[in-house]
């Protein structure tokens, strides 16, 4: 009875000097530490190439390098089975890997890497640079998306499988000849699920392999010089030849037609005008992604239009055509409607004794009506192409996002910015700005002159 008792105690004490003491590594995924254990580590350096981020710390033995990060993972059944929450692994052996939640970010270290790169998993403060190595890749590779919370709870184990609050989190598994990690509850039910008793609020999960410091390869920080050197020779220029292709297109043909559509109303008696005027203006006050929709409904390939040009061989929908007519129907009404009041405002009388010397109608049109008319429509012909440049709405609904054939830059900025290419964005932003301002820079000043020649013309 006595060896018993003394058994019982000598248990407990053991129970309790271990609680006393932090737990730094363990396989029931006692916590680590609540905040950035190494955020007063300042001597960390990230290597400057994206492809294969890595990052070293002074003084310390081991490295983290070929870092990446996958935001989401899949839900769905694997070989024919639900295993949890997924994230596929890939190709490559990692040795560091981790899943972060909105709470815990828990850590797997294979122990052999650890070894070999000189990591002591039995040490807090090799945890602690571990840590802050993690911290610094995953600020870098985040690129605007959500980062590790400063109040989550860090677990490191070194064992695959491992539960925590209900979920199990099982690290390299195998399974169908393809490497995941797996986030699944003990039951074996779905954590995603907010009814669940083991619901967890999954973040992202990073890969990474644990090298000795001096194999970890940091590229240095290039000049400015080199990095825009860098970015423009892998920039993806189709989308700047797309459009001018488009514009310049798009442009002749709303002149053409802008022009004709004016002249055309303009011999119109009042209630026919208002009705052609009502006709050839929706498209200004319909909003783009409206003239799209009805655009696809028109010419779908389930439409006898759209299947007639299928049968020719020359499919509208989804193809660069397709491009040029969503900009002519959305910036046809600023061309219109700037020539038909330019039209409006000539003297009927000037036009009148034209025609009883005998002009023409097309003389009076090119002799006359064109040359007094310039300078509004000139002006309207720069709205119609500044609306043609910056078309988004309409092109994204008829013609689609395909590289090289339909993406047009307001359609490159938009897609780049969602896929987190900030600096693509920023630069096919300005790039537009720039284009603009000299395209409608040149066409004011062609009309100024135009203007003063006219003008000189009239005085002499």
């Amino acid at each position: 009875m006595r060896k018993s008792v003394y058994l019982a105690m000598l248990m407990l004490a053991f129970a309790l000097a271990v609680t006393a003491v932090p737990l730094a590594y363990a396989d029931d995924l006692a916590p680590y530490g609540t905040t950035k254990a190494g955020a007063s580590i300042d001597e960390v350096t990230v290597s400057a190439d994206s492809d294969n981020l890595a990052a070293v710390i002074d003084g310390c033995t081991f490295a983290v390098g070929d870092f990446q990060r996958a935001s989401k993972g899949s839900n769905r059944d694997i070989a024919g089975q639900y295993h949890g929450y997924a994230y596929y692994i890939g190709s490559k052996s990692d040795s560091v890997m981790y899943i972060a939640t909105d709470k815990a970010v828990v850590v797997y270290v294979d122990p052999e890497a650890a070894s070999a790169a000189g990591l002591d998993m039995a040490s807090e403060s090799d945890l602690a640079q571990l840590q802050e190595l993690i911290v610094r890749l995953d600020a870098q590779a985040g690129g605007g998306s959500a980062l590790i919370a400063d109040s989550a709870v860090w677990y490191f184990t070194g064992q695959q499988e491992n539960v925590l609050d209900g979920a199990a989190y099982r690290f390299n598994q195998t399974i169908d000849d393809g490497a995941y990690n797996l986030v699944v509850g003990v039951d074996g039910s779905d954590v995603t699920d907010a009814s669940s008793p083991n619901h967890v609020q999954l973040s992202f999960a990073c890969f990474a392999s644990l090298v000795p410091a001096g194999e970890a390869v940091i590229a240095a920080e290039p000049t400015w010089f080199e990095s825009l050197g860098a970015f423009m020779s892998t920039l993806d220029w189709s989308p700047l030849f797309v459009t001018l292709r488009t514009t310049f297109t798009a442009i002749v043909i709303i002149f053409v037609l802008g022009l004709a559509a004016a002249y055309f109303c303009l011999h119109r008696t009042a209630r026919f005008r208002n009705l052609f005027d009502t006709i050839f203006t929706i498209p200004m006050v319909l909003p783009p992604t409206v003239c799209g929709f009805l655009l696809l409904l028109a010419l779908g390939s389930n439409t006898p239009v759209g299947q007639w040009f299928i049968d020719i061989g020359f499919p509208l929908i989804f193809s660069w055509p397709a491009t040029v007519i969503a900009a002519v129907v959305v910036a046809f009404p600023l061309m219109y409607r700037g020539a038909l009041g330019a039209f409006d405002n000539l003297d009927p009388n000037m036009l009148d004794a034209a025609r009883t010397l005998g002009w023409s109608e097309g003389r009076i049109f090119f002799k006359i009506m064109l040359p007094l008319s310039w300078s509004s429509i000139a002006a309207s012909t720069v709205l119609a192409f500044a609306r043609a440049l910056g078309e988004f709405g309409a092109t994204l609904f008829l013609a689609g996002n395909y590289l090289g054939i339909t993406r047009t830059i307001p359609i490159a900025i938009y897609f780049e910015w969602m896929n987190g290419n900030t600096d693509i964005a920023i630069f096919w932003t300005i790039v537009l700005i720039i284009f603009s301002f000299f395209v409608i820079m040149f066409i004011n000043l062609w009309s100024q002159h135009t203007t003063r020649y006219r003008k000189g013309a009239v005085e002499e």
